[in-house]
């Protein structure tokens, strides 16, 4: 594609757009890139802050409800990668026009009703337009799909087999939460108290999948404290499992299913060792349900929006930021032939998981899909279907690295 800009940010003055934005003027490596909003003086205020080469980014406005406003700017671009959410009130339109102008484009989206919409609108027409929609190219959902896929490969690697099952744990990190996540959690509740079909779908474990959609043997999401012997530690409820998981079912069965129709999959928070671990585990629990609980209820919703959480466009400054960090332990046992073997895949990320490393990860995901010469399907897809492998040794140069654990001894 011949354009103007490799790279067009859209959203650069939110907060995890800043972060990317930031992020592009020192890491662009050669890519032409653009800052995109619907504010001119915002736009001109933030592209002066930036280090590097970003005092020179060119500046393209719109706004997300105009929907020629936005052909305009996606069809200068080879890629978007937009941060506007919740993605459900923002998204729609520029995904349209993105697929009808050529364009690529990625999200950081965990709403997963919103990316099956997508999907059953433009996917097929994304791929014979030659275009990759690819969301969750964030914390959620990179360590999960490209852990699976790095994971799965290394077990391959080692006996010749793929293995049964995946367990993902989130393990230690250290992150807040911006105002623009919480109203993406906010709409989503919106959507589950006007729309039953929003909670049915919601607890399909395949809801991602293609249709006619392949199932499995996965049911719900672990809910229930339990001791891990694998791991050694408690584990508990993991807030985006729900999302994950079917991000990685979708693009297990758009492999068509190479780890077998019996492949399951799961995701839990692990907590440590012993009476603490436990303790956290049962804490985080019980939180986690009250949280969602109060949320499902309008007045208690309203009130929390007012009175409690950030609104968007905060977030956690910048030091905190720059203090995160997380492991993400990914298991693959089950393996047909041999017993008793597991391999080990460790995803380690410097920087707050939620945003110091997201930015990154989107950034990366940008430019992948800009400048890599990539041999991949297209249309609506994860990221490790949409990129794999390349992304995979951006992110490491990126401070995100998916390490092999050796085999056991």
């Amino acid at each position: 594609m011949e354009r103007a800009f490799d790279v067009v940010v859209w959203g650069a003055t939110g907060f995890t757009g800043r972060l990317v934005a930031r992020y592009l003027a020192e890491h662009h490596g050669g890519a032409r890139v653009a800052l995109a909003g619907r504010d001119l003086t915002k736009l001109d205020g933030l592209r002066a802050s930036l280090p590097g080469d970003g005092p020179r980014f060119p500046i393209l406005c719109g706004d997300a409800s105009d929907r020629g406003a936005l052909d305009a700017v996606v069809r200068q671009a080879r890629v978007v990668a937009t941060t506007v959410g919740p993605y459900a009130r923002y998204g729609d339109e520029l995904v349209a026009a993105c697929v009808d102008a050529g364009t690529h484009c990625c999200d950081l989206t965990g709403e997963v009703p919103w990316m099956r919409k997508m999907i059953d609108l433009h996917h097929d027409r994304a791929a014979e337009r030659g275009v990759r929609v690819v969301h969750t190219c964030g914390f959620d959902s990179l360590p999960s799909d490209l852990g699976v896929l790095r994971v799965q490969a290394l077990c391959h690697a080692r006996f010749g087999r793929f293995a049964r099952r995946v367990r993902l744990f989130a393990g230690e990190a250290r992150g807040g939460f911006s105002g623009g996540t919480i109203a993406s959690m906010l709409e989503l509740a919106q959507e589950l108290g006007r729309d039953r079909a929003v909670a049915r779908l919601l607890r399909d474990p395949y809801a991602l999948n293609p249709a006619p959609r392949p199932t499995g043997p996965d049911q719900g999401d672990p809910t229930a404290v339990e001791y891990v012997s694998d791991l050694g530690q408690w584990a508990g409820v993991f807030l985006m499992a729900s999302v994950n998981t079917r991000v990685v079912r979708r693009a297990h069965a758009l492999r068509g299913s190479p780890y077998g129709h019996d492949f399951r999959y799961s995701e839990q928070m692990s907590f440590g060792r012993g009476p603490l671990g436990l303790a956290r585990a049962l804490g985080v629990t019980a939180a986690l349900g009250g949280f969602f609980g109060a949320v499902r209820v309008e007045a208690l919703r309203n009130l929390l929006q007012r009175h409690v959480l950030p609104p968007p466009g905060q977030g956690p400054s910048e030091e905190a930021i720059a203090r995160g960090f997380f492991v993400v332990r990914l298991l693959a046992d089950e393996i047909p032939g041999h017993p008793g073997e597991r391999v080990q895949v460790t995803v380690r990320g410097s920087g707050d998981p939620g945003y110091g490393a997201t930015a990154r990860m989107l950034s990366e995901a940008a430019l992948c899909l800009a400048l890599d010469p990539l041999d991949t399907p297209f249309g609506d897809l994860p990221p490790s279907i949409a990129m794999g492998e390349p992304l995979v040794e951006r992110l490491a140069r990126a401070d995100v690295r998916f390490e092999d654990e050796p085999p056991a001894a």
